[in-house]
């Protein structure tokens, strides 16, 4: 088969080339290249694309740089400085999949393939009961990666092909070592999807500037310091304070009067709630409960982590839901995705934006109807 990998100069994508070209495919690899914020070239970004001449050096495959700057910026960071604007919490990393990786790379080059590859650590299973393609989860759980990818579309998955999704990532590093691999001991990138180095808060600071306001605790309503800008802190957060006699967790802002509001001690409960509203459901392969409005049964995550949560998912009509965690939930932030999967934890079924709206409220004025109604 004809496979356009995507490459990213790091060991897992370098990994993935082997696999493919190992099991004998027609690979060609495309980097996507994205300037800084200020139109200039991220340092780290020359040594990734240094990183893929040498991958594609060693295997004698033909690699293409694309350019989706304009893309990029219009699609994911717009979106990322709006959501904060709004005092929500964004997620770059699963807008860049959904429009950069496999939308914009698609329309513009994937679809001469076969198949586009990356190195995410997920895998795509065919069901022979329906013969549809569903996105699994990885082995690793530490490494999955499908909630990153929790918003891309059925055409995307179907076109998708993850070669290192079946192997826990200790074995990637082990396999890059003893092949030899330029970037076998290379560090695993951290920051948000193609800002390389450059700090968040950096970059929030470049494009809002700073709003100075007070921190205040929710029980008291005492003043006990001032933040730079709301935009800078998240619902659940802990560190980057600057306030003593913690630990002070975020636990609600008011973008009208430029409040941070937080609650002290390990044990406060007001970091934590059972109750989770979201809107904007998007289901990746289908709908699982089309004409149901009962509790159903699923386990969820509600930012990137190892464990996932049992919880039911009640329809309320159209695209809203409401989600009833077995256990507290810590950071529930507005803006940010809860991502839903079969109870087994086997399949990746979509996601839903967390709003803010009252669950009492929510629930009494949205009443189950089908999307016809």
């Amino acid at each position: 088969m004809r496979i356009a990998a995507l490459i990213s100069g790091g060991v897992d994508s370098a990994v993935a080339v082997h696999r493919l070209v190992e099991q004998g495919h027609d690979v060609s690899l495309f980097y996507i290249r994205i300037a800084s914020d200020d139109g200039r070239g991220d340092c780290s970004a020359e040594e990734d694309l240094e990183m893929c001449r040498l991958i594609a050096s060693r295997y004698g495959l033909p690699l293409d740089t694309v350019d989706l700057n304009k893309e990029y910026w219009e699609s994911v960071m717009e979106y990322a400085l709006r959501t904060v604007r709004q005092g929500l919490t964004p997620n770059p990393d699963i807008m860049c999949n959904r429009f950069i990786k496999f939308g914009y790379f698609e329309e513009r080059r994937g679809y001469e393939f076969d198949y586009t590859a990356t190195g995410h650590y997920a895998r795509t299973l065919t069901d022979p009961a329906d013969g549809l393609v569903y996105l699994a989860t990885a082995p690793d759980p530490v490494k999955d990666q499908t909630d990153f990818l929790a918003r891309i579309s059925y055409r995307q998955l179907s076109h998708a092909m993850f070669p290192i999704g079946d192997l826990p990532k200790a074995e990637v590093r082990r396999m890059a070592v003893e092949l030899n691999l330029p970037n076998a001991r290379r560090r695993d990138s951290q920051g948000i999807c193609f800002l390389g180095k450059i700090n968040y808060n950096d970059f929030i600071r470049r494009h809002l500037g700073e709003r100075p306001g007070p921190i205040i605790e929710i029980e008291s309503g005492r003043k006990l310091g001032e933040h730079r800008g709301y935009w800078f802190h998240t619902i659940g957060q802990r560190k980057g304070l600057g306030l003593s006699g913690g630990p002070w967790y975020v636990v609600g802002k008011n973008i009208v009067d430029n409040a941070v509001y937080v609650s002290g001690g390990y044990g406060t409960l007001r970091q934590y709630g059972r109750t989770i509203c979201l809107d904007e459901m998007h289901w990746i392969t289908r709908d699982p409960w089309p004409d149901r409005c009962d509790a159903e049964p699923i386990v969820f995550k509600n930012r990137h982590m190892p464990e996932f949560i049992e919880a039911t998912l009640t329809r309320l009509g159209q695209s809203r839901y409401v989600i009833e965690s077995s256990q507290p939930v810590q950071g529930i932030a507005p803006g940010q995705f809860a991502v839903i999967y079969t109870p087994d934890r086997r399949i990746c079924l979509g996601s839903g934006i967390i709003t803010t709206d009252d669950p009492r409220h929510f629930k009494l004025t949205q009443p189950c109807q089908n999307e016809s109604d």
